[in-house]
């Protein structure tokens, strides 16, 4: 399975197993076990999302939105519970406006799923873990 990295963002080869003990990216040598949530640009936005094979769980947020800064911690936790099952993403809507007109963002937070490079699913609103571990566990 192609596992984007999520310290150098290059895109790995690994077998699809049930669970890992280890996993290291072959360029940089990070860990792709690391479930902290990467931060995705224009740039590399469709990089990411067309090269993983995993479902990729994008919150478009931004650092002025009260309910945005609420859900962090939430997303960041549910993150933990998807080690090379899922990657999670974030896209800051003031810096990349051009990613939020495209998918149409009207209201933050707003969490895509995208499968196989296209979009599955959308929910707006800020969720709590529970929530977004059952949302994340459906996809996968």
């Amino acid at each position: 399975m192609r596992v984007v990295c999520p310290h150098c963002k290059s895109v790995n080869n690994v077998p699809q197993k049930e669970s890992y003990k280890k996993a290291n990216c072959g360029k940089c040598k990070g860990s792709l076990l690391d479930t902290k949530p990467i931060e995705l640009t224009n740039a590399d936005f469709d990089e990411v999302v067309v090269n993983s094979d995993m479902p990729v769980i994008i919150d478009f947020w931004a650092p002025w939105c009260g309910p945005c800064k609420m859900m962090a911690p939430n997303f960041q936790k549910s993150a933990t519970n998807f080690a090379l099952k899922a990657l999670y993403a974030k896209v800051n809507t003031e810096n990349e406006q051009n990613l939020g007109a495209r998918f149409g963002i009207r209201s933050i937070p707003t969490i895509i799923v995208f499968k196989d490079a296209k979009e599955i699913h959308r929910v707006s609103g800020a969720l709590d873990e529970a929530a977004l571990n059952k949302m994340v566990a459906q996809f996968i």
